[in-house]
């Protein structure tokens, strides 16, 4: 089972969506992106309620983006649940139900038996979350959407949650479109990830291969190597990038077929030392300009060279005894930086 959007755009106002290209498989794809990217309008476009003004939409080969949202097996959990206040929980579920549909095995799977006479008022914002998810499913669906479903909930519900969801979405044989703006509710619950910037799809693929190869310095940067170095490529050696970045040379992992490049490092990867003689390749002298510290350990904001601010991770013990104004160098192994397009 797939589903496939091919050339499709929509503008309104002065946003414009696509063209897409994109297929989602059977198994969780989880959407991610700025706010304003256009997540929840690809969405509206795969259930009905918006309609393309070019491409096609097909679902298993079938096109469907004629066809009014009830005719199109599509399942769809909002943020706000959409649940009907005046019908019981009970009532909610066999509002839409397939008659292919084993609902009894959902509210087992959901364990929901305690609310069928419950009125959805009267829930938690957890309880709320899987009874829609419930309702979404007892129509059979052949897509299951969901637009930011954990959105509302407190941040400690919502770190439970994913993970139950996660062992629910998993068993589902049919593509399922997870909307979040959260990227570690992402990696939770998705098998895949697609990303959308400005309207476009910037990269998709499985999280792993996302991660460690991303296509710009765009999703380098939004999946958290905020350390961004943009430069000119010097030399290659087919698995690893020499960049000039300005007042120094750096080597990153990867090879790409432009001239001008970025180098992204994750703040996890960066390393202080006080003398940069043993650092490797690519040790960039800083000073410390503020050291904020949290639970985990601390952030140490940096003013490095003609290069502007990267920001490093430090321990509990480091950002006890580390102070602005410090002289540093900043290293990273060229195996823990990415080569991307700028």
């Amino acid at each position: 089972m797939a589903l496939k959007l091919t050339d499709v755009s929509l503008s309104y106002g002065s946003f414009i969506l696509g063209p897409l290209d994109v297929a989602f498989e059977t198994g969780v794809t989880a959407v991610i992106g700025p706010s304003g990217s256009g997540k929840s309008t690809l969405l509206q476009l795969v259930a009905g309620f918006e309609r393309p003004d070019t491409g096609t939409i097909t679902l298993d080969g079938r096109r469907i983006d004629r066809l009014p949202p009830e005719e199109r097996s599509v399942g769809m959990v909002f943020q706000n649940y959409a649940l009907f206040p005046h019908l019981s929980v009970r009532e909610n579920l066999a509002f839409g139900e397939a008659p292919t549909a084993d609902a009894q095995e959902t509210v087992e799977m959901l364990e929901i038996g305690d609310l069928l006479d419950r009125s959805p008022e009267t829930l938690s914002g957890g309880e709320k979350q899987r009874v829609a998810l419930a309702r979404a499913l007892v129509s059979d669906p052949s897509v299951l959407l969901l637009d930011e479903p954990l959105a509302s909930l407190d941040a400690p519900i919502r770190r439970r949650l994913r993970f139950e969801l996660r062992d629910v979405l998993a068993d589902l044989d049919v593509p399922v479109v997870y909307v979040t703006h959260d990227q570690d509710e992402a990696a939770v619950v998705g098998d895949r990830v697609t990303i959308v910037h400005d309207g476009s799809v910037v990269q998709s693929g499985p999280f792993e291969g996302v991660f460690e190869a991303p296509d710009t310095a765009f999703v380098a940067e939004f999946l958290g190597m905020e350390n961004v170095l943009y430069g000119t490529v010097i030399a290659t050696d087919g698995t690893e990038t020499t960049v000039d970045v300005g007042p120094t040379e750096v080597v990153a992992t990867g090879v790409i077929g432009t001239t001008d490049a970025a180098v992204a490092v994750h703040p996890d990867d960066i390393t202080l030392s006080q003398d940069g003689k043993r650092c490797g390749p690519n040790a960039l002298r800083c000073t410390v300009r503020r050291v904020i510290g949290h639970h985990a350990g601390g952030t140490a904001i940096l003013d490095c060279e003609e290069l502007g601010q990267i920001t490093a991770s430090l321990t509990a013990a480091d950002a006890e005894e580390l102070r602005g104004g410090t002289e540093r160098v900043a290293s990273f192994d060229p195996a823990a930086a990415r080569v991307t397009k700028p």
